[in-house]
C-alpha cells in the first residue's frame, strides 16, 4: 500500500531496474512510489547524504533525479519511468539512514505522476530482480 496524505491507495507489484531502483504504481496507475532497493542499500553501507529530486521536475525513463552519498561511495538515482516528481521524502533531509532500515518502505526517495505506463512492463518482478542480483 502507498500512503498518500492521509489515503491508502491499492498498489501494483513492485518493479525493479537493474541499476536497483524500484517502483511501486497506485492502482489507477497515474501515480508511482520510487525507491532504491535493499539490495543497493546494503551494498552503500550507512547512507549520510540523500539529494531529493526537485519538485515539479519533468523526467525521462533514466535520468537521474537525485543522489545517495554513504561512507563507503555515492550513487545516482534514476528514475525508472517518465513523468513528473510531485513529492519527495523530506525526512530523508534529516534522517538519511531512514533508507537503511527501510529502502522499500520509509525510506522512498520521491512519488511521480506516471507519464507511460507502459514503461513499466520493460522492468523486473521480484523473482527476476533477485536473479539478476545473484548474477
Amino acid at each position: 500500500m502507498i500512503a498518500d496524505s492521509n489515503h491508502y491507495i491499492k498498489a501494483y507489484e513492485k518493479r525493479y531496474t537493474k541499476d536497483h531502483e524500484w517502483i511501486e504504481l497506485s492502482d489507477d496507475k497515474t501515480h508511482g512510489t520510487i525507491g532504491i532497493t535493499h539490495y543497493a542499500a546494503s551494498a552503500l553501507g550507512d547512507v549520510v547524504y540523500v539529494e531529493l529530486p526537485t519538485l515539479d521536475l519533468e523526467v525521462s525513463a533514466g535520468d537521474t533525479i537525485g543522489a545517495v552519498e554513504s561512507v563507503k561511495s555515492a550513487s545516482d538515482i534514476m528514475t525508472p519511468v517518465k513523468g513528473k516528481i510531485v513529492a519527495t521524502n523530506e525526512k530523508l533531509e534529516e534522517k538519511p539512514g531512514t533508507i537503511n532500515k527501510g529502502p522499500e518502505g520509509e525510506g522512498w526517495i520521491a512519488r511521480i505522476q506516471v507519464g507511460d505506463a507502459k514503461e513499466i512492463e520493460g522492468l523486473m518482478g521480484l523473482d527476476d530482480y533477485r536473479k539478476h542480483t545473484e548474477e
